[in-house]
């Protein structure tokens, strides 16, 4: 079982696209930079999400397509909040007060309806599309993303947390689509979430010792 599973793995991997390789590798760096609060968090993801919104709409996840364009919007609003020169102080990781968890909450409740009805109006007439659960499950896990998007920007801890919950449903979703390649980085993207969940929360500790 454990040697079909890697055999299955490992020629996936040699029919990877060079494209989604590049995505992978870009991706893995970014979120890796994204846990060391790191600047290159950004770029590096601007090049992975462009990439995968042409990737996406070739395996008909265009919710994910959808998201790696708002990856791209929240990339550079992220940049700039980063590196923006003010009087106030730098910005710091913070964890989120009520008022980010409400908004938090609306802007996962309002992003899936938004998703669900513009799949609703592209893709009505794709009953092979809507004959399984993947376009909801792909509203889901976009819908959290770009909530964890918004958190990160503004170095909210519990940013962590939404991609965390995003990358366990991610794995099996792109192995059933059969990009295993990204399915294995979202497994790293996990482990590299939580190792940045507390990461983060260490630096808080440490600011309010």
């Amino acid at each position: 079982m454990l040697a079909t599973i890697f055999d299955t793995f490992w020629q996936n991997t040699l029919d990877t696209s060079w494209l989604e390789f590049i995505a992978v590798i870009f991706g893995l760096l970014s979120v890796w930079y994204a846990k060391q609060e790191k600047i290159w968090v950004y770029p590096t993801g601007i090049i992975s999400v462009l990439i995968y919104v042409y990737i996406c709409f070739g395996i008909k996840l265009y919710a994910d397509a959808g998201i790696n364009l708002f990856y791209f919007i929240m990339s550079v609003y992220g940049w700039y909040m980063w590196t923006k020169k003010s009087e106030k102080p730098a910005l710091r990781i913070t964890k989120s007060s009520l008022q980010n968890w409400v908004v938090s909450v609306v802007m996962f409740v309002l992003s899936g309806l938004l998703i669900i009805l513009l799949l609703k109006h592209f893709k009505a007439d794709d009953l092979e599309y809507w004959s399984t659960s993947i376009p909801y499950i792909d509203t889901f896990t976009t819908a959290i993303f770009i909530v964890g998007m918004w958190l990160m920007a503004l170095k909210k801890l519990e940013n962590w947390i939404f991609w965390i919950i995003g990358d366990l449903i991610s794995v099996p979703l792109y192995a059933f689509k059969g990009l295993v390649f990204t399915s294995f980085q979202f497994l790293v993207f996990l482990i590299i979430a939580i190792m940045g969940y507390y990461a983060w929360k260490k630096k808080i500790e440490a600011d309010e010792a």
